[in-house]
């Protein structure tokens, strides 16, 4: 991939499309030893770097991700069936003109995962109430216009208990430290390594059976990005990456055993788990949320 016939600055982004500094990266290399990183990423491993009109409309997709989980907030109360939330999430994503990308994903049967306590993820929406203390995840992806944005939150049901908003707290608090850690030149063992690390600072353990995963395109796409891990290990990002860090936090163990519907999993000593998801952009000078939430 030859140079533009222009003058690139020592910290210019380098012309390669790595992301990088240009000092940092192809300052120096032959024009023929220059390589071009969108083609690189998806012929080794499959990895669609997202352009810019692509990047804008999974960035739509995840404000009408956002307000479905804003309004569903606001649902939230003792009493509440499951089967409520998902009926509520589909009527509004097809007034949007969306689709749920759930809806019979693999055979799934709802349009959204909702999980209760010590349910991980992948709950069936049913006639179950939601009852006082407990905590739920709602997790949503729309398609709009052919692009996907995936995202989730926990909400406490009335008062929380203590271990309740201690899983909570932890939980929220992996995400933000995962994500601060998205940036051209980092790896993915950066981001499981500070989930990781917080997570049992705090007493509590990181589930490894599930990761987050590239998206935009389509439902699930490469990378996989493990919470748990090394620094310094895994996969280096480049800018045009979009993916999804979602880190599962139990009170206890980080086993688990699915049910025999085949999808829900739970917590194999019964202890709390919560969970917050978004959908990530590595940018060239580090990371945008497309799903905002504080």
């Amino acid at each position: 991939m030859p140079f533009p016939k222009l003058r690139i600055g020592r910290n210019d982004p380098c012309p390669c499309g790595s992301g990088l500094k240009y000092k940092k990266c192809c300052l120096g290399k032959p024009p023929d030893q220059i390589v071009d990183v969108r083609e690189l990423y998806f012929q080794r491993y499959r990895i669609r770097l997202k352009k810019p009109e692509e990047i804008e409309g999974i960035r739509t997709a995840g404000r009408l991700a956002i307000e479905t989980l804003d309004r569903v907030e606001a649902l939230i109360r003792p009493g509440l069936a499951t089967e409520e939330i998902d009926r509520f999430v589909a009527e509004l994503t097809a007034s949007h003109g969306g689709v749920c990308a759930p809806l019979n994903y693999e055979g799934f049967p709802k349009s959204v995962c909702v999980s209760i306590n010590e349910v991980i993820c992948h709950g069936i929406p049913s006639s179950r109430r939601l009852q006082e203390g407990d905590i739920v995840n709602v997790d949503v992806t729309p398609i709009l216009n052919g692009f996907y944005a995936d995202a989730s939150k926990t909400f406490f049901v009335g008062q929380p208990g203590p271990q309740a908003t201690t899983i909570v707290r932890v939980a929220r608090r992996c995400l933000s430290l995962g994500v601060q850690q998205v940036r051209p030149g980092a790896t993915t063992g950066d981001i499981g390594w500070a989930i990781q690390s917080y997570a049992e600072q705090q007493g509590c353990s990181v589930v490894r059976d599930f990761v987050g995963h590239g998206v935009g395109l389509d439902f699930h796409e490469p990378p996989q990005i493990p919470h748990y891990g090394r620094k310094g290990q895994g996969l280096t990002l480049v800018a045009g990456m979009v993916f999804t860090i979602e880190p599962m936090i139990n009170l206890g163990t980080y086993e688990l055993k699915v049910l025999d519907d085949g999808w829900t999993a739970v917590t194999m000593d019964g202890s709390l788990s919560a969970q917050f998801e978004q959908t990530v952009l590595v940018t060239p000078s580090g990371y945008e949320i497309l799903t905002p939430f504080d």
